[in-house]
């Protein structure tokens, strides 16, 4: 059978081969398109708040059933130095991630105690300088709330309204 224009396919020229790749052939950023990277991302983008690497497993895997840690932290590294994710370092904690463009504003984070799943805190007291004993200038702070979320506190709670 001869070739045509509609069974002919233009293969991508591998690197063996020499020939130079065009800008239309990479993703952003220079980043690689996988189906891995693209569940990390739903996941974060759906759940809005900063995730721990085991939460990230945990979701993605309903998009992709085979994914693994080691696939995860290669990823949330990968997405970090390409600027899409920043990471969110809590004292004596994991490194939990978020979209880079939720850490573009001041904020800060709550942990829940019981769960460990960590929350987004927004708006900040400007007090904090009227704290610094006298000449200190602050220059900048980083606050983490712990306590219980909503729903860990609803489940502590006794049926006589009473925190346990």
């Amino acid at each position: 059978m001869k070739p045509t224009a509609r069974t002919t396919a233009r293969s991508a020229p591998s690197p063996a081969s020499g020939e130079a790749r065009t800008t239309h052939d990479r993703p952003p950023h220079g980043e690689r398109a996988t189906r891995q990277r693209a569940a990390i991302r739903a996941v974060l983008q759906r759940e809005a708040r900063p995730l721990s690497p085991p939460e990230v497993l945990s979701a993605a895997q309903q998009l992709v059933p085979g994914l693994g840690i080691a696939t995860v932290y290669r990823n949330l590294k990968a997405m970090v130095e390409a600027g899409e994710l920043s990471p969110v370092p809590l004292p004596g904690d994991r490194l939990y991630y978020e979209l880079a463009h939720q850490a573009e504003h001041h904020h800060h984070h709550f942990r829940c105690q019981h769960c460990e799943k960590v929350f987004d805190v927004h708006g900040c007291n400007d007090t904090f300088a009227r704290l610094l004993p006298e000449g200190f200038v602050l220059q900048s702070h980083d606050i983490t709330l712990y306590g219980l979320c909503s729903a860990c506190a609803v489940a502590a709670r006794p049926s006589d309204g009473t925190l346990a």
